[in-house]
């Protein structure tokens, strides 16, 4: 009975480590998603910019700079809600300060591409 609870024991450890893995790469797109929005931001500027009015080619990039934004904080907030939940057994997580950090400079050049696109 004791071989069947450690084993039990062990299963629900590796499923945390698993999750922790997943909720990594869950990030990791959100921030591929925000980098991807913020790609289209450039490219619409790029392609509209000439348009008449200039400044409703810069307000559809400006929605895609704030969805950039968005996501990459919502991203990092539920990845590191998801690591203060779960215990890491034998997977070593990334820190939830690494992903502030990537997070926070994706944030921070999204707000600093709309300052150049409004200026252009």
């Amino acid at each position: 009975m004791s071989s069947e609870k450690d084993e039990n024991k062990n299963t629900t450890r590796l499923a945390e480590d698993r999750t922790i893995l997943a909720n990594e790469r869950t990030f990791s797109s959100r921030m591929g998603l925000a980098l991807g929005a913020l790609g289209l931001a450039v490219g619409l500027q790029a392609v509209f910019g000439e348009a008449n009015p200039t400044w409703l080619a810069k307000l559809a990039a400006s929605i895609f700079i704030i969805i950039a934004i968005l996501v990459a904080i919502a991203g990092y907030k539920n990845s590191k809600k998801m690591l203060e939940r779960l215990n890491t057994y034998s997977a070593e997580p990334a820190s939830a300060k690494g992903m502030f950090t990537v997070a926070a400079l994706i944030s921070i050049g999204a707000l600093l591409i709309g300052l150049i696109l409004w200026m252009i």
